[in-house]
């Protein structure tokens, strides 16, 4: 079978899951059992596909049609342009939280900071695309011994060093910081029983926020002082629906940024006035 014929029957096998997906999907995974970048599946179209690769690609349509997300079974993602390996011990990493990190990097630009802290790291994404990308000495902080192994092997990935310290958010940290980025846990239980399928496979200690998904925000409302510098700034990721509760635990000066679908993603609290 060539690899046009098997990208053909391999979205007829997901069109369930993902209807408008299917095609890009179906291309990922031959991608990935051929060992070609997607972009080239065009000029191998007509390359023969061998009984084991076949057997292998088998093996992970049934897991995609069974409900497992199409990052964990590549085993890699991208964010803001890095690579990234996932698994089911850490979140996906997801284009939304591409802009808290565009954030942190316009404000380590503006105003010249030299030391971040990430909470709540998982993956390492946003820890290590700022130290990639902007240069910055990052400690990131995870609850989960596990989180902090895949963030260790996507920072040696991307050749970067960050200090990786296990840590209930401030719980074992130590200093102070002119940033500090969190993406928390933030789903209400009744989100948790609400959750897509594919969601289903992500670590729940990573997405559950309590029973109004604002266990994490409150205690980083009461904490937070003691480590961010006069001038620091504080940057959370939110809900699209907890704008308003976010914002009531914070000074203020406190402000919401929407993503590119419009809705509230990132909140801003700056240390200008404390």
């Amino acid at each position: 079978m060539s690899v046009s014929e098997t990208v053909r029957m391999t979205k007829q096998r997901l069109e369930p899951v993902a209807n408008e997906e299917s095609l890009q999907q179906a291309k990922l995974l031959v991608a990935a059992v051929v060992g070609a970048d997607v972009s080239a599946l065009s000029v191998h179209s007509w390359m023969e596909i061998s009984d084991e690769q076949l057997r292998i690609l088998g093996e992970l349509i049934e897991r995609r049609v069974k409900g497992e997300p199409l990052q964990y079974i590549l085993g890699e993602w991208e964010f803001m342009g890095l690579p990234f390996v996932v698994d089911r011990r850490v979140l996906i990493p997801r284009q939304d939280t591409e802009l808290l990190c565009e954030i942190a990097l316009e404000r380590i630009r503006n105003y010249a900071y030299r030391d971040v802290l990430d909470l709540c790291t998982g993956s390492g994404c946003v820890a290590i695309a700022l130290q990639k990308l902007a240069g910055v000495i990052v400690t990131a902080s995870d609850i989960s011994s596990a989180a902090l192994d895949v963030a260790k092997e996507n920072a040696k990935i991307s050749d970067v060093r960050i200090a990786l310290v296990k840590s209930n958010l401030f719980g074992s940290i130590e200093g102070d910081f002119d940033l500090i980025t969190c993406n928390p846990p933030y789903l209400s239980r009744m989100d948790m029983e609400q959750l897509q399928r594919e969601v289903t496979f992500e670590p729940a200690s990573a997405l559950f926020g309590g029973d109004d998904g604002l266990d994490f925000y409150k205690r980083i409302a009461q904490e937070y002082k003691a480590y961010l510098r006069p001038g620091g700034t504080l940057l959370l990721e939110i809900g699209n629906t907890q704008k308003e509760s976010v914002s009531a635990l914070f000074p203020k000066n406190a402000r919401v940024l929407n993503d590119l679908s419009g809705n509230p993603r990132v909140l801003i609290v700056e240390n200008f006035e404390l």
